[in-house]
């Protein structure tokens, strides 16, 4: 028996769970995910698709079927703002691997100044101040604090704070988590992070989840296509009615 495997080894669908809601089924990526399940290999898994498609649908799911906070953070801090997350991952269940550890953190986008101010009321314990940065030394300064061991690591969109050398630093963080034995689950726009060598890339969108490689990204084809040539893109996009 293999006793050095991820933290998840597999997302499956729950058979004995309550049907999913309605969307669930108009969503392909949802939908194939409730068929088929999800390989979650060692290393980084990169969800990368249009806005809409499902990744971060997906990724908070999995997130809260771990037992992480739906709204960032570990599964032992637990603060909410306004519920917004899915029922989702009450239909899934995940194959842990064995003699894997037990520690997580979700890194979102969207809900990090939430959390920042929960850390302000329980005490950080030595955190910074994150109010008092910008939202990409927040983010730089979670990284060095919070991905510092093996685990699960789950993030959406994680580059929307980040600048393009803060995106190489982010980088290093997974390349260094996956180093020592950690596992990441990630859902992004960005070309840069999806480069990552050695990551499992998945595309998303209307044919549901499809592994794909970098040079093979239709979000990779359509950021050459511009810097190449943004006139080509603009004269359209500007283009009066």
């Amino acid at each position: 028996m293999d006793l050095d495997q991820p933290p998840v080894v597999r997302v499956t669908p729950d058979p004995e769970a309550d049907p999913p809601e309605p969307w669930a089924q108009r969503v392909p990526a949802v939908r194939q995910l409730l068929a088929e399940g999800l390989e979650l290999p060692p290393g980084v898994t990169f969800l990368v698709g249009e806005n809409g498609s499902g990744k971060s649908t997906v990724v908070e799911a999995v997130a809260q079927a771990y037992g992480l906070s739906p709204e960032g953070g570990t599964a032992f801090g637990r603060h909410e703002t306004r519920r917004t997350e899915s029922s989702l991952h009450r239909s899934l269940v995940l194959q842990r691997g064995v003699g894997s550890g037990r520690w997580g953190f979700f890194l979102r986008a969207e809900t990090m100044h939430g959390w920042y101010t929960y850390l302000d009321g329980v005490g950080g314990g030595g955190d910074p101040d994150f109010h008092a940065m910008s939202h990409g030394e927040s983010f730089l300064a979670v990284l060095e604090r919070r991905f510092d061991s093996p685990g699960f690591y789950c993030l959406d969109e994680p580059e929307a704070a980040l600048s393009f050398s803060s995106t190489l630093t982010l980088m290093r963080v997974l390349h260094d988590v996956v180093a020592a034995g950690g596992q990441v689950l990630c859902a992004t726009h960005s070309p840069v992070l999806a480069s990552l060598p050695g990551a499992h890339v998945l595309e998303v969108g209307d044919w549901g989840l499809r592994e794909t490689t970098w040079d093979e990204l239709e979000l990779v084809h359509h950021w050459r296509a511009f810097l190449d040539a943004p006139q080509r893109y603009l004269r359209h996009t500007l283009a009066d009615d």
